[in-house]
């Protein structure tokens, strides 16, 4: 391919341009035209995407901003664009800032007046939940859990009862840790689908319950390698279930209280059915 003719990049622009996620031929005719026309590349990885540009026949000069130097080297960028120079930032794959560097770059760039143009293209997390069969209306995105378990799970904890889809990324040597987590803090029915190695020829999508899934992930090796999303249903409370922020008010109250007045005072503060509430308790009694 030869190199692509200039644009009409303006002076003193950021470009936020996303690169494949493993297929190149996703990259986008706009994406080429700005990474071969602006004055300099803001790259995650220079080697990195210097093949990709090598691919597509286009010369240009490459600055580093990865995690370890950002917040050092952003004011350099900044006074580049005040200088009326054009820049593009680009991430090792997918959408720069979508779990990658440039939030610092793109706030002071904001901050200074300096104009910032973003461009649609690939990232993973969404690409993977368009396929997912989970409810897409509403999902909320969570990037890597933490690496530790008790960080693990206390997270999980916090978004057990979240109703939204939950899209999480993961890691090869984390994934059977993470899926036995879920198990644990979410139960063995909650439904997960596992994206894998997206657009690249290896791609897989797997959906079971989550149980069932670290099963399936244990069966075979294979099926826990490369660049990983995890799609996880959203909580769906039962018809007559009672919200935990009403049972831990019931539990104080009935500390200090008759449980007939408990009840009464947790129904009241919540909405929720006294009788329900006192049945409740009196089965907790029992156990």
């Amino acid at each position: 391919m030869k190199q692509h003719d200039r644009a009409d990049i303006s002076a003193s622009t950021l470009y936020i341009v996303p690169t494949p996620i493993g297929n190149l031929g996703d990259i986008t005719q706009r994406a080429l035209t700005v990474l071969a026309s602006v004055d300099l590349i803001a790259a995650e990885d220079t080697r990195h995407t210097g093949l990709l540009l090598q691919h597509f026949a286009i010369n240009a000069r490459l600055f580093a901003l990865h995690d370890h130097n950002e917040q050092q080297k952003a004011e350099s960028l900044l006074a580049k664009l005040r200088e009326g120079q054009s820049i593009a930032l680009v991430s090792d794959a997918g959408t720069p800032l979508i779990n990658d560097p440039g939030y610092h770059l793109v706030r002071l760039c904001r901050e200074a007046g300096i104009r910032v143009v973003p461009l649609p293209g690939a990232c993973a997390a969404v690409t993977a939940l368009s396929a997912a069969g989970l409810p897409s209306d509403r999902f909320c995105y969570e990037g890597f859990l933490p690496a530790k378990s008790k960080g693990r799970c206390d997270t999980l904890r916090d978004l057990e009862q979240e109703p939204r889809t939950l899209i999480f990324y993961e890691s090869t040597h984390r994934l059977i840790d993470s899926l036995q987590d879920m198990v644990t803090v979410l139960g063995p029915d909650r439904y997960v689908v596992l994206a894998r190695e997206i657009t690249k020829t290896w791609e897989s999508i797997q959906g079971a319950p989550v149980g069932e899934l670290l099963a399936w992930v244990l069966e075979d090796e294979n099926r826990r390698k490369g660049e990983m999303v995890l799609i996880v249903e959203g909580y769906h409370a039962e018809e007559d279930a009672l919200p935990p922020e009403a049972l831990r008010t019931l539990a104080l109250l009935q500390a200090e209280l008759p449980l007939k007045k408990a009840a009464a005072l947790t129904a009241e503060i919540h909405g929720v059915k006294k009788n329900a509430l006192y049945k409740y308790a009196l089965e907790q009694q029992g156990e």
